[in-house]
């Protein structure tokens, strides 16, 4: 399972991190709350959907916690984003992920489903929300993001 989303998980813990230790914290900490929570999971939604909602979850209180604690980052040996890392070396790439990373984490965690292609029925049950208001925030992300500048 992990090995399958594992593109998924690390473009998660991307969107809230640009430092590679702090992307590695995320994602061993998304890995131990899938270990923790697979028992409860009932397989009544999709395992991608589930991945994405504990993922979230797991980066959107941990960028919580970090904004009120300062950390010191550990190094780490191997680096299991190998393979993810090469799709993200585009200069383009690189300005959106730093535009999307201004925004709200509600709507990060939104755009960043709304890039996995998923759907506007996935995106609103993994957020919580109705498929109305993916939409409507949809709209008002893209042009925030359309009219911020590069600096």
């Amino acid at each position: 399972m992990v090995r399958e989303n594992r593109s998924t998980i690390y473009t998660v813990c991307y969107m809230f991190s640009n430092d590679q230790d702090e992307v590695a914290d995320l994602f061993q900490e998304v890995l131990i709350n899938l270990w923790k929570s697979l028992p409860s999971f009932e397989g009544r939604s999709d395992v991608r959907s589930w991945i994405y909602r504990v993922s979230l979850n797991v980066c959107i209180s941990l960028d919580r916690k970090k904004q009120r604690h300062k950390t010191v980052p550990l190094t780490m040996d191997i680096d299991p984003y190998e393979e993810a890392e090469t799709n993200q070396n585009s200069r383009q790439m690189e300005m959106l992920r730093q535009r999307i990373a201004r925004l709200g984490q509600f709507d990060r965690a939104i755009i960043l489903l709304w890039l996995e292609n998923m759907t506007y029925e996935e995106i609103a049950a993994i957020m919580g929300i109705t498929v109305k208001n993916v939409s409507v925030r949809l709209y008002r992300i893209k042009e925030e993001l359309k009219n911020m500048s590069n600096d």
